[in-house]
């Protein structure tokens, strides 16, 4: 520094520190051998304190405000100092200005899989990020424990500490959080403030206050993911039978669009029809050992056992020429409300002798009950 310098340093009278960054958490203010005046001005604005640090020891902590230093705001350092009576002269200390503004978007992830236990899926490793929010709660114990004597302290020069830090507390917090894997998503903020709650304790022993922990995403292993998909599939199908010959009829209607393709159609109709109620019985017998119902005791101690149930009604259907089918009632009505089959469409079933319009069937009656009949021409 040159000798203009030094008389310019002298000079001034003003301790403050104008913050144009948005990533310092403390700056040490800068004056020429650490020299400040007596009856200076010290200016701590909104979201800043300042901390006197003499030869290493902290000494007086400032909130914000503008003081005239003297003996009287400065108990510590007059008595660090040794001014029983006062000061006149310059007097050196280190001025350290820390910023108490929230500092967001910092992130954080686990350093690798935790191993969670669920009731369902047994042990699974799972990951998860996310970003966290801090600001400084304590800057005595901040300056003392991390920052020491740098004189420009960044975000950069922590991050990497909180997220080593962060990251080990979620491994041992997300097993105990008491949360299924299959509800993880849905209950990110939840995670996220149990999160915060068990961490904070460790981040308050730096000096800071762990205000916000986002929880953006976890990671499960693919198996889980398919093994959740295929679980939500099935409940939203519900009746597999039912569903796969709605399908059928769908891929009736196409093929009857495309008459190059009803060929086609008709193997896929056969096949689907096959593995629908192979499908539907295999999930029939899964669960015949879960509801069977209790039979009420007849003659002679025997069990009451009802009447067979009458045979299902199913007709073929003649589409563009080609014979389909045959469609038991449930689809024969979906059939009709979509268009597929008309009072006037052709259809046979076992025991008539000929094929014969819809309209004459009795078993199609309630069919077209709901379903209004075709417009006159105009």
């Amino acid at each position: 520094m040159g000798l203009w310098d030094m008389l310019k340093a002298e000079l001034i009278d003003i301790v403050q520190w104008l913050d144009d960054t948005n990533d310092t958490l403390v700056y040490r203010f800068e004056r020429y051998g650490n020299e400040i005046k007596y009856n200076a001005k010290l200016v701590v604005r909104e979201g800043q304190m300042a901390a006197f640090i003499n030869e290493g020891q902290l000494a007086d902590v400032f909130k914000p405000g503008t003081y005239t230093l003297t003996t009287r705001n400065l108990p510590i350092l007059a008595t660090l100092k040794g001014w029983t009576y006062g000061f006149e002269s310059p007097f050196k200390a280190e001025v350290y200005f820390c910023s108490t503004r929230q500092f967001t978007n910092l992130k954080w992830g686990t350093p690798g899989p935790i191993t969670m236990r669920d009731p369902e899926f047994g042990a699974v490793r799972v990951t998860a990020f996310g970003l966290y929010s801090i600001k400084i709660k304590d800057p005595a114990v901040f300056i003392r424990e991390i920052v020491g004597t740098d004189g420009n302290f960044t975000t950069d020069g922590i991050q990497d500490n909180l997220r080593g830090k962060i990251g080990t507390r979620i491994k041992e917090v997300m097993p105990d959080a008491g949360i299924p894997i299959i509800d993880l998503e849905s209950k990110v903020v939840q995670l996220g403030e149990t999160l915060r709650t068990r961490i904070s304790p460790a981040i308050e022993a730096l000096g800071l206050d762990l205000t916000e922990v986002q929880v953006q995403d976890i990671g499960l292993p693919e198996e889980v993911e398919r093994a959740i998909d295929k679980a939500g599939a099935m409940r939203a199908i519900g009746n597999m039978q039912m569903y796969t010959q709605y399908e059928t009829a769908n891929s009736i209607n196409d093929a009857a669009n495309n008459p190059g393709g009803l060929a086609a159609a008709g193997v896929g109709v056969g096949m689907g029809l096959g593995m629908g109620s192979q499908m539907a019985g295999a999930m029939g017998g899964m669960f015949a050992g879960q509801a069977q119902p209790q039979m009420q005791p007849g003659i002679g101690g025997a069990p009451l056992t009802p009447p067979p149930l009458p045979p299902q009604v199913q007709l073929f259907v003649a589409v563009n020429g080609q014979q389909t089918g045959p469609f038991d009632m449930a689809v024969l009505q979906q059939m009709a409300q979509s268009g597929q089959l008309t009072r006037d469409s052709l259809v046979w079933k076992q025991g008539m002798a000929s094929w014969s319009a819809a309209s004459s069937v009795e078993e199609l009656a309630s069919v077209f009950g709901s379903v209004p009949p075709s417009l006159p021409p105009a």
